[in-house]
């Protein structure tokens, strides 16, 4: 069964500044987080990472792998691989929470693409769903 994870994208502001950040780093994009999920068969399965930023559920990458590791001080964490694609999705606020949570298929937002939204820029649909218009 197919399981998604949802993250706070913490330092940005826009999908813009999660792109730039990713550009600077290696290849395949990666996110490094303390705790190896639990369901990583059912996140691999199609699964992947939302991103949450200024609030809104705004984007998500495909996972491609879970590689659980020791950094160098002893302490176990876990590197999550993903594809280099970020995909927009319809904004929905969702508040602030530490760590990661699951997220089931049936609550994922849907891709912009696939509501035939049209180009309109980030910052208006930002704007536009604050107030309850998208």
């Amino acid at each position: 069964m197919t399981l998604h994870l949802l993250k706070l994208c913490v330092g940005a502001d826009t999908i813009a500044d999660l792109e730039a950040f990713q550009a600077t780093r290696r290849k395949p994009p990666f996110h490094v987080t303390r705790m190896v999920p639990r369901r990583s068969e059912d996140l691999l399965d199609g699964g992947s990472l939302y991103w949450v930023i200024k609030g809104q559920i705004a984007a998500r990458q495909a996972l491609s792998a879970i590689e659980p590791f020791t950094d160098g001080d002893g302490i176990g964490r876990c590197c999550l691989v993903l594809d280099a694609t970020i995909v927009r999705v319809m904004p929905r606020p969702f508040r602030a929470f530490q760590g990661w949570r699951y997220l089931q298929p049936k609550d994922c937002p849907p891709d912009l693409a696939s509501q035939d939204a049209g180009e309109m820029p980030e910052s208006l649909r930002i704007e536009l769903a604050a107030l309850g218009l998208l």
